[in-house]
């Protein structure tokens, strides 16, 4: 069952509600979960966790988004980009796999931590040591409304100095995506100085940029940390 909001604005208004009518926090809950389908708070919070990540994520993406999806190293931030493009492909539309860092074999393994084999995987996959914002507009010449395009990753693209500034490649992909109605996602590196062990969530300000770059570009930002994700509109 998809949940009419994100459920952390389920929560935000299960607060506003307790407020509201002087009722507990828990007693608010449940009456929101019930609007939702559901007896209680607690079972609608066990569906949810049930449910993947990705599509979690996708249902709140809309055709034309061009999205941030940022994290330190080893926080799962390029499975789920993956796990986004196999999740559209699941739902019948085409998802692409862009990457500098991961070869076909290595893909293969991420593709069987989401259950599939990786000759069976249904998403188009490119890797490449000198990514662009051409190479993806071109080579994703066919892209239809309600595709999705993964790349991995952000800083990647400044890597040759034979590309075009990282904020004009931006800005082409944004335009892509908005002409042809496709999700972008762009997966991004998190400075060092972002204290993992503290906990909580980076934000755009944790976001490392080699080259300047308006970050109001993206339209939503998706931010994890330790099992928790945030989605966030940025423009």
């Amino acid at each position: 069952m998809k949940l009419s909001a994100p459920i952390y604005r389920l929560k935000r208004e299960a607060r506003l509600l307790a407020r509201a009518k002087g009722i507990r926090l828990f007693e608010a809950l449940n009456q929101v979960a019930r609007q939702e389908g559901f007896d209680t708070w607690s079972l609608l919070a066990r569906q949810y966790a049930n449910e993947p990540a990705g599509a979690r994520l996708i249902d709140q993406l809309a055709p034309g988004d061009l999205v941030l999806l940022a994290a330190r190293p080893g926080q799962g931030k390029t499975l789920l980009a993956l796990e986004l493009a196999v999740e559209v492909s699941r739902r019948g539309g085409s998802g692409a796999f862009f990457t500098v860092e991961y070869s076909r074999r290595e893909l293969d393994v991420r593709l069987a931590q989401l259950g599939f084999d990786g000759l069976d995987a249904p998403i188009v996959f490119h890797d490449s040591d000198d990514l662009s914002a051409a190479e993806v507009v071109g080579r994703m010449a066919e892209a239809t409304r309600g595709d999705l395009i993964a790349i991995d990753y952000l800083q990647a693209l400044d890597h040759s100095r034979r590309n075009p500034p990282l904020a004009d490649q931006v800005g082409a992909l944004k335009t892509f995506a908005r002409q042809r109605g496709v999700i972008v996602v762009l997966v991004s590196q998190v400075h060092r100085s972002f204290d993992v062990a503290g906990g909580g969530l980076p934000g755009l300000s944790d976001v490392r940029l080699p080259n300047p770059l308006d970050l109001k570009l993206f339209d939503r930002a998706c931010f994890v940390n330790d099992g928790e994700m945030r989605l966030q509109a940025v423009s």
